[in-house]
Parts: structure tokens; sequence; C-alpha cells
């Protein structure tokens, strides 16, 4: 888990990010999409939306007051995006490290003493 501190309008707010939480900004994400490519659907989706953002305030630390609801869910799609950003950075490092080991290990065959 990865906590993170956002400020907003002078206010600290602690979020910890858990599997739940990015779960929940992804399910917004997707959400925000389909009422975007389809306004038509905003109604029923709508509801989900609202639940969803319910949800991720509940992670926040202290409460979050309705002035600063819309800017904390940015702050933390905003965090989400950057965690997730450095998280495949840091697999395709390993990634390649991993690659250039094994091509180490096969390019130069073990000569045999007589």
């Amino acid at each position: 888990m990865i906590m993170q501190e956002i400020t907003l309008n002078g206010k600290k707010y602690r979020l910890t990010l858990t599997d739940q939480v990015l779960s929940d900004v992804r399910r917004l994400k997707a959400l925000y999409n389909a009422a975007y490519e389809d306004p038509e659907s905003f109604e029923e989706v709508s509801s989900a939306i609202s639940d969803t953002i319910n949800q991720i305030a509940s992670a926040v630390e202290p409460s979050v007051s309705d002035s600063d609801l819309d800017g904390l869910i940015q702050s933390v799609m905003k965090a989400v995006d950057e965690k997730s950003k450095e998280t495949e950075e840091a697999r395709a490092k390993h990634a390649a490290e991993e690659k250039a080991k094994a091509e180490k290990n096969t390019a130069k065959p073990k000569k045999l003493k007589k």
C-alpha cells in the first residue's frame, strides 16, 4: 500500500492507494468515458459515478467536504495515474534487465578444458 498526501484549499488529506482504490479509479474513468461517448446514457451511469466517487472519498482521511470533493477526485485520479506510470516503468526496466541478463548468460558458451 502506498500513502499519498493531497492538499486542497489549504487542507491536507491522506489517501492509501489500495487495490480497491485503484480499481475504483479505473471504474470511475470507464464510467466517465461511457457518459462522454454516449451523453444520453449519462442518467444511467450517473448513479454508478456517484457511488464510485463516494467509495473513493471514503478512503481519504479526514472526511472530505463537498466543496473539496471534485478537486480531491481529480487529485486521486492524477496520483493513481502517476503511480501506474511508475509501476509500468519499473516493470519495463526489470524486464529489460532480465532480458540483458539472459542474453549475457547465453551469449558465450563455456569452453571445455581438454
